[in-house]
């Protein structure tokens, strides 16, 4: 049985861009919110945001995709730019559904998705919510051991569900106890697909300069991004350093920041009846008046 709670309006399907394939589900009316996921081993759309689609989709048109290389949506990501195919392939989404402006909510891997989509169309993004957002100081002190965890997950002896557990229970979340070993199992069973192991989307930076262009501190167009952000991340966060908060709010013109106590990288779920209601207060705050007429 799924661990994901059953929602039955929403609606899922593969969307075309290019060569590839997106797997999206929706639920909602009205302005966009698209949803981003983390990059953990098994991360996928619906099971990352399993305690906020319904929520956010009372009053916004929800749009949850799997990522490249994640998921039901097709595999393989470049290595040489990962934040940067990630975020061409979600504008591309976008475009695809007809989409012109979104309010982008990225957790991790998907916050740095989401900051990329901003700082190379900032046009587009209306909002930005980022919980733990990767990217952040990255070449400015050695990876975290959560970070390693996640980065060795397919090296040595390969994927386990052991290595998983581990990852989930004493990294991911300030307290493992509240993670269902169905949820462990089932992100197990998506993290070991072929396809998946052959090519990880998430790598350690196969050079220095790969590794200065997933640093977001040192692309000047960061402070010049004029989108209305929110840092959300919890205090005990043992993947990105909780301290990153501190930076992009000293370098983003326009950015609130919320440390959670007493949390660890997923906010959205160890926290999410407060996630929801500031999610939701700041896309309130934000949309375009237009939208609302």
């Amino acid at each position: 049985m799924s661990s994901i709670p059953a929602m039955t309006s929403l609606h899922s399907r593969h969307v075309s861009i290019g060569t590839r394939q997106v797997f999206v589900s929706e639920m909602g009316e009205g302005y966009p919110i698209l949803m981003l996921h983390g990059g953990g081993p098994g991360a996928s759309g619906v099971s990352n945001y399993s305690k906020n689609i319904e929520a956010l989709a009372q009053q916004y048109r929800v749009i949850v995709p799997d990522m490249i290389g994640y998921g039901q949506s097709t595999k393989g990501v470049n290595r040489a730019d990962p934040f940067g195919d990630l975020a061409e392939a979600m504008l591309d989404l976008l475009d695809a559904m007809g989409i012109a402006h979104a309010h982008v909510i990225g957790n991790s891997l998907g916050g740095a998705c989401g900051l990329r989509m901003a700082l190379e169309q900032p046009h587009r993004v209306s909002s930005l919510i980022l919980m733990g957002p990767g990217g952040i100081n990255t070449t400015k002190g050695l990876p975290t051991k959560g970070l390693n965890q996640l980065l060795n997950y397919y090296s040595s002896e390969g994927a386990s569900i052991d290595k998983l557990r581990t990852f989930i229970r004493e990294y991911l979340v300030f307290d493992g106890s509240q993670v269902p070993e169905s949820v462990i199992r089932e992100r197990y069973e998506s993290s070991i697909d072929p396809d998946v192991v052959a090519a990880p989307p998430l790598r350690r930076p196969s050079s220095i300069w790969g590794a200065i262009r997933m640093d977001f501190t040192r692309d000047s167009r960061l402070k010049r991004c004029q989108v209305p952000t929110l840092v959300l991340w919890g205090a005990s966060d043992l993947v990105n350093r909780p301290s990153g908060a501190h930076t992009l709010q000293q370098l983003m013109p326009n950015c609130d920041v919320y440390l959670f106590g007493k949390t660890g990288h997923w906010v959205q779920w160890e926290r999410a009846a407060e996630f929801n209601q500031l999610s939701l207060s700041f896309c309130d705050r934000h949309t375009p008046i237009a939208a609302t007429r």
